[in-house]
């Protein structure tokens, strides 16, 4: 049995600096981990789950998932459908949007890195739902040059940092969340026929990159890699004229977005180490 059954009173009683010193403390903290890893159950199963299915993936008894889920939903993190089921709740939302603004600004100093090695806009997106959503830009330095809105969205069969996320995922995966969206035509480049697309994103796994051949504007041409082992699914890219992104420009950059990305990957895993 839990000696904390609410997650709110759990929350006050770590804040409190009592843990570690009662057992109830103690408690409240384990409630924490554990509301916090069915959250992320839910999350990598990408739908709904029963109950049972809760507690049998995380090897909680029955009673103590579903005190846990009771709070989560009435706190809205969590949504109980018609079915009985469990999916994560409209609360996160915000919370999610405000954690990708923060998380753009605690990474913008390796796009102005970027910016400076490579002289070429960079960014930074992250595969939410079935869209990538941009999360911070530094643009370059010259006149022409791209510019992103932070927060737009777009579909990722016709991006670079999309195709390099959607390599990331498992085949079947990817075909499905191309399937469910479609892939409409931007300009005469864009791939629209998912087989192709498919075949390409084995050779972005070889070759570790992804290009967009003006595949979502016209005149543009972008390099992007994908971050390894990032909690989310993350991308940085540059991005410029095609007169200015050639093939020589791609051996100067790619390796400057390989390690870029390898020292974002570092530095989220020790802010997690440390946290």
């Amino acid at each position: 049995m839990e000696d904390v059954n609410d997650l709110t009173q759990a929350a006050g009683l770590a804040a409190a600096g009592t843990a570690g010193k009662s057992n109830g403390a103690a408690g409240g903290v384990q409630s924490i981990e554990r509301a916090f890893d069915l959250l992320e159950m839910l999350a990598d199963a990408g739908g709904a789950l029963g109950l049972s299915e809760l507690a049998t993936v995380s090897g909680l008894p029955l009673p103590t998932v579903h005190r846990l889920m009771r709070t989560l939903v009435n706190r809205g993190y969590v949504r109980q459908e018609a079915s009985r089921r469990y999916t994560l709740g409209s609360r996160l939302i915000r919370l999610g949007e405000i954690s990708s603004r923060m998380l753009g600004t605690w990474l913008r100093p390796f796009l102005t890195q970027l910016v400076r090695t490579t002289g070429e806009t960079a960014n930074l997106a992250m595969l939410d739902g079935d869209e990538v959503v941009y999360i911070a830009q530094v643009p370059s330095p010259h006149s022409m040059r791209m510019f992103t809105e932070p927060g737009r969205r777009v579909q990722p069969h016709c991006t670079a940092v999309g195709k390099a996320l959607l390599a990331e995922l498992p085949p079947g995966e990817a075909r499905a969340l191309l399937e469910r969206d479609g892939m409409p035509a931007y300009t005469p480049t864009t791939i629209t026929d998912p087989d192709l697309l498919i075949a390409h994103l084995e050779v972005i796994r070889k070759q570790g990159f992804a290009i967009d051949e003006g595949e979502q504007e016209v005149g543009v041409r972008c390099f992007a890699v994908a971050v390894p082992d990032a909690p989310g699914s993350l991308a940085i890219s540059t991005s410029g004229p095609q007169a200015r992104m050639t093939d020589d420009a791609a051996a100067r950059i790619v390796p400057a977005l390989k390690r870029t990305a390898r020292e974002i990957s570092e530095t989220i895993a020790a802010e997690g180490a440390t946290g």
